[in-house]
């Protein structure tokens, strides 16, 4: 009886498409997109599949173990892009902040 690769029927790794990132097979929909929802956002599977109705309760949990296998890459990954936006936010000023500057 052969095996059927099922974390590969619903992850693809493209270059080019989502920094080549691990994403949802035919979707703009990352892994760690997933892992962030569920762990950060503590959204339950079925919550993300209620926001993300193109995607198949199927491919969150592949997205989910293709986490659990792959833990270190995906974390670094997630705290790179942390970092990347503490950085832009760092030196791009709230336009709220300048709004009150110059009120002041």
């Amino acid at each position: 009886m052969a095996t059927i690769p099922t974390i590969s029927e619903h992850i693809e790794i493209t270059p080019g498409v989502c920094g080549g990132k691990p994403r949802i097979a035919g979707h703009r929909i990352r892994v760690q997109d997933i892992v962030i929802w569920h762990e950060t956002m503590g959204m339950s599977p079925d919550e993300i599949l209620y926001h993300h109705p193109s995607i198949t309760l199927s491919d969150v949990y592949a997205a989910l173990a293709y986490y659990h296998d792959h833990k270190k890459e995906i974390r670094q990954d997630i705290e790179a892009g942390e970092a990347f936006v503490q950085a832009v936010q760092a030196k791009t000023p709230s336009l709220l902040q300048q709004k009150l500057q110059n009120r002041q």
